[in-house]
């Protein structure tokens, strides 16, 4: 039966003043899952005064009575959460479901003081929502990793008996790569490249009620690879180098060692070394640099349960003075320019400032002496 046939709500009105009577805001809907899988209800109450929300559970067996649930029930997989804030709210779930799971789950509400009081009846009856649950035992899916003509082929395939197949999904990483609507038991994608360039956890979904999944791992060696080839740094400070490994699965060991020194490795005992590392990366950290000692090639390696892959990473080392040598050669090119023209300056020839004088004066004083000559003439004729 459907969610609303499931739920049934028995309210009792009260003619005490100020008191407001019990009722549903929102009710348990009736659910399928699989063992394994886990299931939430919600209900949710209003009155006052506010509420108290319980939980209690009728199994499908005949001889089976309602028996109340508690936060912890049933090894620690029932997990009960209310609030009481102007009204109740209150969530039951259950994790990793069992057939003995399935059943009818009910949420009772009630304001009355006397409602858990042994011998007194209360004078308002529990108001009661209910819902079914049924768990439908898991059917098995097989999966397939294959690699032909430089294709990778993932491949599921569900036994029987299992519901009605309407359709199926490949997801990776929450995104979906494929769907089909065919109707088989058996469903296959397939990845253009090597195994190396698409590790990971794929799932195969096959769309029924209710949805039922698969996990397809395609596992590799580590891909380590170097977050930069080549790392500068300034005598006296200190160098990080970075390697990471995109791959699945994780790295469970990485180890790092200085190229020329054998196959000693580099460890946080040695106190100028410090390393961090996770699954996915790992960090060197060399404290104060030095030229002599720390310039060089660097190698990262990582191992899981496929295989070990690693990287190399170089490391330069400045002098202090490094970064004053583009300032010093701007200096130096200023001074030589500012000497050059000092010295031109001086060896100019010390004529070339009289002659420039005198060629300006001499049409000076030939002027003048013809407009002497014109005022002679003036006064002999007049």
């Amino acid at each position: 039966s459907g969610a609303a046939g499931d739920t049934k709500c028995k309210r009792a009105a009260l003619s005490v003043p100020g008191r407001v009577q019990t009722g549903f805001i929102k009710s348990p809907l009736s659910q399928k899952r699989l063992t394994q899988d886990s299931v939430e209800l919600y209900c949710e109450a209003i009155g006052n005064p506010i509420p108290e929300i319980q939980w209690w559970f009728e199994g499908i067996d005949p001889n089976e009575t309602y028996a109340q649930l508690w936060d912890g029930a049933r090894q620690d997989r029932v997990k009960i959460n209310a609030t009481y804030n102007l009204h109740s709210t209150s969530t039951i779930s259950i994790a990793n479901l069992t057939g003995d799971d399935s059943g009818m789950y009910e949420c009772r509400a009630s304001n009355d003081p006397d409602r858990n009081h042994l011998s007194k009846s209360p004078k308002v009856k529990w108001i009661r929502s209910q819902a079914n649950v049924f768990v439908i035992e898991r059917p098995e899916i097989v999966t397939y990793v294959s690699e032909s003509s430089g294709k990778l082929i993932l491949s599921c395939n569900i036994s029987a008996p299992f519901p009605t197949i309407s359709g199926h999904k490949w997801m990776h990483e929450n995104k979906t790569l494929a769907e089909d609507e065919n109707k088989g038991a058996f469903t296959s994608y397939t990845i253009d490249g090597k195994k190396e360039d698409h590790s990971g956890i794929y799932e195969c979904v096959y769309e029924m009620n209710p949805p039922i999944k698969g996990q397809v791992t395609v596992s590799v060696a580590p891909q380590v690879t170097a977050y930069k080839k080549s790392e500068h740094g300034n005598e006296g400070d200190t160098g990080v180098l970075t390697c990471k490994n995109p791959s699945y699965p994780a790295v469970t060991t990485w180890s790092w060692q200085k190229s020329g020194h054998g196959v000693s490795l580099l460890e946080n005992a040695s106190g100028r070394y410090i390393i961090k590392s996770s699954g996915s990366k790992t960090e060197l950290r060399i404290l104060k640099l030095d030229i002599e000692q720390d310039t060089g090639d660097y190698l990262c390696n990582g191992t899981n349960l496929y295989g070990s892959g690693d990287a190399t990473v170089n490391l330069r080392v400045r002098s202090r003075l490094a970064a004053l040598w583009p300032f010093l050669g701007i200096v130096a090119e200023v001074l030589v320019l500012v000497t050059i023209i000092f010295i031109y300056e001086k060896r100019r020839k010390p004529d070339e400032v009289p002659d420039d004088d005198d060629g300006g004066s001499a049409p000076l004083k030939s002027n003048a002496t013809n407009h002497k000559d014109k005022n002679v003439r003036q006064r002999n004729a007049n």
